[in-house]
């Protein structure tokens, strides 16, 4: 099962709306298949692992990082497929939420006399599926913030220069986030000062994630990087009321606009992220200034903070690393809880949990 999820791993980022799945096939101590849920979602990891075996799936044991799906969709149900293949005892780490699945395939396999174990590795498989179960059991994607600070919680200097606080690992370390990501999301604040285009680069030739942009009034110019490489890689711009030329410019560049509820000048976090999460989104990095963090945190949508450190001082003159947060007492406080601290280069990376 471990390596199974190690396998599911290779799949963050680029299999929305389907969960991000590995199987491995094992017969007489040895692996005779193994796969991962393909790019786009298909094919499923269970039917990539039983033709990777062929007819030595006859008799093996499949362990699968989530329930085996039941339903008939763009292929059949890979429950049947295990069926039809002849495998003769099933492992799971996960039940699948899904109401079209949930405990139906598991039904499938035990119905036609397969043994079935459920559980095996379960905390660490709902870690790896938290995108896909909180886009099922709560309609709202998985949500990594990502902050880049100096010591003293500053992302820039009073006259807005922030290239670069970090240093060249960590922002490796970056693209390689937004790689494990369905999308990468910032504000028409950021978008405005930095001009990102919120691309992986220097990882080779695979999948981008798609790009968001949150602009309320559609402030940023459609000549913006984001506007000039929409046709290249998707963008997706979520707006409140906008002036009607600023519409029809975005969408002469290829982004796609999702009009969204506003909450005064802004726009609805909430009502906004559960848009992105109905459009089949699951997971979501963050990259935005300390404005529009703090109005995620307050709004309660922040499930993961990546925050780097770089060993350098800016002063309170600069411009902090969160916006207000509205406390009046410090229990009210957020207390988030540590999972990791590492180090990038000369910088640290501390990531931490909410809820």
């Amino acid at each position: 099962m471990t390596h199974a999820l190690a396998l599911a791993a290779r799949g963050l980022g680029r299999t929305w709306p389907n969960p991000a799945v590995g199987c491995v096939l094992v017969k007489d101590g040895r692996v005779v298949g193994r796969g991962w849920t393909q790019p786009g979602g298909r094919p499923h990891a269970e039917r990539m692992a039983l033709d990777a075996a062929g007819d030595a799936a006859r008799g093996a044991t499949a362990y699968v990082t989530l329930e085996p799906c039941a339903h008939h969709g763009k292929t059949p149900p890979c429950a049947e497929a295990l069926v039809a293949a002849g495998v003769t005892r099933v492992v799971t780490a996960l039940t699948d939420p899904d109401p079209r699945v949930s405990g139906k395939g598991h039904a499938i396999l035990r119905a036609a006399g397969i043994a079935v174990t459920e559980g095996i590795c379960a905390a660490r498989a709902r870690d790896l599926q938290a995108g896909f179960l909180k886009r099922v059991e709560r309609g709202l994607p998985f949500v990594t913030l990502k902050l880049a600070a100096s010591l003293d919680g500053r992302i820039a200097t009073a006259t807005g220069e922030s290239r670069w606080i970090t240093g060249p690992e960590s922002r490796r370390r970056v693209h390689l986030m937004r790689m494990t990501h369905d999308a990468v999301l910032t504000s028409s604040a950021t978008a405005l000062a930095d001009d990102p285009d919120l691309t992986a680069r220097d990882m080779g030739a695979a999948q981008q994630p798609l790009r968001i942009l949150c602009d309320a009034g559609l402030r940023v110019p459609a000549t913006s990087r984001l506007g000039r490489t929409a046709g290249e890689t998707p963008v997706w711009v979520l707006h409140g009321d906008s002036p009607p030329a600023a519409r029809s410019a975005w969408a002469a560049t290829g982004a796609r606009l999702i009009p969204c509820a506003t909450a005064g000048a802004h726009l609805d976090l909430i009502a906004a992220f559960r848009a992105l999460a109905a459009e089949g989104l699951t997971r979501l990095l963050v990259e935005a200034g300390g404005q529009f963090a703090a109005a995620l945190i307050r709004a309660g949508l922040v499930d993961e903070l990546a925050l780097f450190q770089a060993g350098c001082l800016i002063g309170t003159e600069g411009r902090a690393v969160l916006g207000p947060l509205s406390l009046t007492a410090l229990a009210e406080a957020p207390r988030p809880r540590l999972i990791e601290a590492t180090t990038c280069g000369p910088d640290t990376l501390t990531r931490w949990a909410f809820g």
